[in-house]
């Protein structure tokens, strides 16, 4: 079993004897994407639940159920034969009222005691989402290095997307553009957003339309990859930056700053929102923090929390976290890792201007307006 497996596998095992239980199934897609280093189940990418599951016994014993019509794919490509043994349920008995998945995991089980899952099956709602979220936060050293590769990749992709449109364009064409810059580098924009002029004030979750960008134009994008999600966003300007956007932005920034130099292991989400509350009072925009969240931890969802004024997550190392406060008409959103010596930012788009801020006496580092 590889290295990355034995640690994950060992972190489920320490929460199920915590908690008394005799196994957890993993169902949703982005666990089974974190327990296999990036597998897929994921057919229909409109819901969390995918097609085949695995089961992780307190004893350390490891099962992948599937029906016939999945299970050859994903011992082909997702997956080791090695690392999960293989159990196939006919896909005619699978669709019955009476799931067998839950039933063969008890009995796998029966040894180790209940089985508990990551999300409701079947009328099965013992679910322990937190529990298992909690195993998956600090990434291992493998998922940190592929992490600084995606960040490195969606930053660079967004780079090129800019590159190649130009006033004029709908918002539709535009999300058109970053759909195929990023799924060319094995990205896909689970959430791509556009926000062009007018909308660009209105909207903090700007679908794409068919309105036409003029003068300003903000691209919002999360790429994902072997499970794995970053989320950044970029604005654009055609010609000179308005000097109110300008300003804006810099506040925005001095909060970016506040928020990256305090996710620090340990601390609370609580404690990050009292951050960007005092933060944006401090630069004059003391309400805009009613106008929309901050942001929060990532990794193998968009966000798995967000800082709130009652938040009792806990940061903790090695951790992702990708931060968006924004001001209305503009926003600063990186993506970046929580480490014991400092955030470091993976979704730098090179050559994008960067407003420096400095904080407890060190710079950071969030992007500006891009003058085309």
């Amino acid at each position: 079993m590889n290295t990355e497996l034995e640690e994950k596998v060992e972190r489920l095992q320490k929460m199920l004897f915590r908690e008394g239980l005799g196994g957890v199934l993993l169902n949703s897609q982005h666990n089974f994407a974190w327990l296999t280093a990036g597998g897929r189940n994921g057919i229909d990418l409109s819901r969390d639940s995918g097609a085949g599951s695995l089961l992780v016994l307190r004893n350390g014993k490891k099962f992948i159920l599937a029906n016939n019509v999945e299970m050859p794919r994903l011992l082909t490509e997702e997956i080791s034969e090695t690392d999960f043994e293989p159990i196939e349920i006919v896909w005619q008995e699978e669709r019955s009222v009476h799931n067998p998945v839950v039933r063969i995991a008890n009995k796998l089980s029966a040894d180790c005691g209940q089985v508990a899952l990551d999300a409701p099956l079947n009328g099965h709602v013992h679910t322990i989402e937190r529990l298992i979220s909690e195993c998956r936060y600090s990434l291992t050293p493998n998922e940190t290095d592929r992490f600084k590769v995606l960040g490195s990749d969606a930053g660079g992709a967004i780079g090129r997307v800019i590159n190649n449109i130009e006033p004029g364009m709908t918002e539709l064409e535009i999300a058109a553009h970053v759909d195929s810059e990023f799924m060319a580098k094995n990205m896909f924009a689970v959430v791509n957003l556009v926000a062009a002029d007018v909308r660009l004030e209105k909207f903090r979750h700007p679908v794409p339309t068919q309105n036409r960008w003029e003068k300003l134009l903000m691209l919002v994008v999360c790429a994902k990859r072997e499970g794995l999600i970053v989320s950044l966003s970029r604005i654009i300007s055609a010609g000179t930056i308005p000097e109110a956007l300008e300003r804006r932005t810099r506040a925005v920034a001095q909060v970016n700053a506040c928020l990256s130099a305090a996710t620090q292991p340990g601390k609370t989400g609580a404690e990050l929102y009292e951050t960007a509350k005092n933060a944006y009072q401090k630069a004059g925009f003391a309400d805009e923090i009613n106008k929309h969240h901050q942001g929060g931890a990532c990794g193998y969802r968009t966000r798995d929390w967000v800082a709130h004024p009652t938040s009792d997550e806990t940061v903790f190392a090695n951790q992702a976290f990708a931060w968006n406060p924004s001001i209305t008409g503009t926003k600063v959103e990186e993506t970046g890792i929580a480490l014991h010596e400092g955030f470091e930012i993976v979704t730098t788009t090179p050559g994008f201007p960067q407003i420096a801020v400095c904080e407890n006496g060190r710079e950071y580092f969030s992007p500006g307006i891009l003058s085309i």
